[in-house]
């Protein structure tokens, strides 16, 4: 009797998605690679419970006939490959035809699809490598496929499955590293309805989908990189030394758009950024790699993350190639001097060429005299200097001297904002002071951020939100009688309209005392003495119009006291929640009390006042 048999079409549909179905991420990945081949100008990703209960990939492209439709879930079965020769000139993602039939013996498969132009579209069903049910079905513009319950019928596999947690960040960085790689293409992901990543097109400034991807933070670091030679086209961006990590998570290198992992390239990208990077801090750079097909061999990784170059020296001294030249030419370098260019020593020279942004911050910053000079760099040609990066939105009469005016301050095209995100991408580490919180920012940058002064400001956004809506006052639980002084008292009740307008109901409770009977509910439990005479001061005249304008003041008075009220109680979520608001604040509006950012410096500019060489270690 013979001992070798020949294994079954499902049990080798099996063991092949033991190496391409390694995760959901792997099926996420597959999914939107076929839908990027298939033309898709918009692709979107619908996941449940981290891709174990259900992963669903929709997308525009040009969909397949009933025929194709069957076909595509035949192992060995695809549409890229004709002969031997095409495996060396692959421009396409896939080519091997096991993702979908190894997927499919793995789940509970559904695939609906439509050519274009076509009345009739195509339902296939398979459940655990079983036949395949194939039913007419509505048209629609391309395909969706829809794969439930991921290992339900291989219980083995899928308890080495990790929290939903950590397969939801695989299978999102699966679809951020084919977003990056092909910015042209619209992406949308969801989770549990729940959007997760949302990038319209960027094809005309792929900038805009690092920033999607990355971090809204690394949109103004990023500067252009290109390099040509013998055949090897390098392209993309690296992130000035200013924006850096702690891990190498911000390391993204294509070959012909294909993502992939390469010691010798992570190499090339380290030797470049040595000179520039602190130790342990990781730089940020989206490259990519064109070259002829027959000069690299994709088919070397069952997930296709590793290639194998004909010349990998010759394309890693390209790569370092490009980097330099990049750093070398970048904006945050200075003007270099005529004689010095050539004996400048390498530390004086790094010192130098400090960002005009975080090299002069600390130089004018309030909370300390101007740098030292470090040895060697008397000569260096620093760039001119710049103001410290201060979000405020304060009357320009109280602006520093010698200060251009910050952000929300004057007039808000002379200001430099924060990019969208910058509040909800600070990590906070500690309160100093018991008034300001100590922030990690993007990049590593150290962020100071005036507790009162924030609340003050999402609180006036508040307050003018409700003023628009022309809210009623809401009585309060417990009211308060105040005792005022004579004008004090007269203002207030001259101003019960404009009080009204605000949220408050003051009524006159005999002689010059009056009773606090309503206020709004951000100013429930402030002190009821210390609010009333600031608004006494505040009111506009009587008679004046009760709009936005008129109310100004007093406006900024309520946003006052109530963070006042609040400041002891910021702290965990209460502190998240407020940079959450913060991002969507409207800083054009005066505060009282405007600077929210009072401190931002860069981890190099720490470095330079630690006076020791960057890169070197303890």
């Amino acid at each position: 009797m013979a001992r070798i048999a020949r294994l079954s079409d499902v049990l080798i549909n099996k063991i092949a998605a033991g190496e391409v179905v390694e995760r959901p991420a792997s099926v996420v990945k597959e999914l939107v690679e076929n839908s990027i081949d298939a033309g898709s100008r918009t692709i979107r990703v619908s996941l449940e419970r981290g891709g174990l209960g259900r992963i669903t990939v929709s997308d525009d492209g040009q969909g397949m006939n009933p025929e194709d439709a069957r076909l595509c879930l035949e192992r060995h079965a695809t549409s890229k490959l004709r002969e031997l020769d095409d495996l060396f000139t692959l421009n396409t993602k896939g080519f091997r035809g096991e993702a979908l039939p190894a997927i499919a013996s793995v789940s509970r498969f559904t695939l609906n699809t439509a050519e274009r132009e076509s009345y009739v579209g195509t339902r296939v069903l398979v459940e655990g490598g079983g036949e395949p049910l194939v039913e007419e079905a509505p048209p629609r513009v391309g395909t969706v496929i829809q794969v439930e319950d991921l290992f339900y019928n291989t219980p083995a596999r899928r308890k080495f499955m990790r929290r939903e947690s950590t397969e939801l960040q695989h299978a999102e960085e699966a679809v951020i590293r084919l977003a990056l790689a092909h910015p042209d293409v619209a992406f949308f992901v969801e989770h549990g309805g729940q959007a997760l990543f949302t990038s319209p097109s960027a094809g005309a400034d792929p900038r805009e989908r690092i920033a999607a991807a990355l971090g809204p933070g690394v949109h103004p670091h990023l500067v252009a990189v290109e390099e040509r030679r013998l055949g090897v086209n390098v392209t993309g961006y690296i992130a000035s030394p200013e924006y850096t990590l702690p891990n190498a998570r911000g390391i993204y290198t294509f070959v012909n758009r294909r993502y992939i992992r390469d010691r010798g390239l992570n190499s090339a990208i380290q030797r470049a950024f040595q000179e520039f990077l602190a130790a342990g801090r990781q730089p940020v750079v989206v490259l990519f790699i064109d070259m002829d097909p027959r000069a690299v061999d994709v088919n070397v990784h069952p997930q296709k993350q590793e290639v194998r170059f004909a010349d990998a020296k010759g394309v890693g001294d390209t790569l370092n190639a490009a980097i330099s030249r990049a750093l070398r030419a970048a904006p945050w370098l200075g003007p270099p001097t005529a004689e010095g260019a050539a004996e400048q020593p390498r530390q004086a020279a790094h010192y130098a060429m400090a960002v005009e942004r975080f090299l002069t911050r600390a130089q004018d910053a309030a909370w300390g005299a101007p740098l030292p000079t470090l040895p060697g760099t008397q000569d260096a040609a620093l760039p001119p200097r710049s103001t410290e990066s201060l979000f405020a939105s304060q009357d320009p009469a109280v602006a520093l001297p010698g200060r251009a005016p910050a952000f929300g301050q004057a007039q808000p095209q002379l200001n430099e904002a924060p990019p969208p995100g910058y509040f909800g991408a600070l990590k906070p580490l500690g309160l100093l002071g018991e008034r300001f919180h100590v922030c990690e920012g993007p990049g590593g940058t150290l962020v100071v951020l005036d507790a009162h002064a924030a609340l003050e400001r999402a609180r006036l956004v508040d307050f003018l939100k409700a003023l628009k809506r022309e809210e009623p006052p809401v009585p309060t639980l417990f009211g308060a009688t105040v005792e005022l002084t004579v004008p004090q008292a007269r203002a207030l009740v001259e101003g019960q309209e404009a009080l009204a307008r605000l949220g408050l109901e003051v009524e006159p409770f005999g002689g010059t005392t009056l009773a606090l009977k309503a206020v709004p509910p951000a100013l429930v439990g402030a002190d009821a003495k210390a609010l009333l005479e600031a608004l006494a001061r505040a009111l506009p005249p009587p008679g004046s119009a009760l709009d936005a304008v008129a109310l100004a003041e007093p406006l900024r008075v309520l946003a006052c006291h109530a963070a006042r009220h609040a400041e002891g109680q910021l702290s965990g979520g209460k502190l998240r929640a407020l940079l959450g608001e913060l991002d969507a604040a409207d800083f054009h509006a005066p505060c009282l009390h405007g600077v929210v950012v009072v401190l931002e410096v860069p981890l190099l500019e720490l470095e330079r006042r630690a006076l020791r060489p960057v890169g070197t270690r303890l």
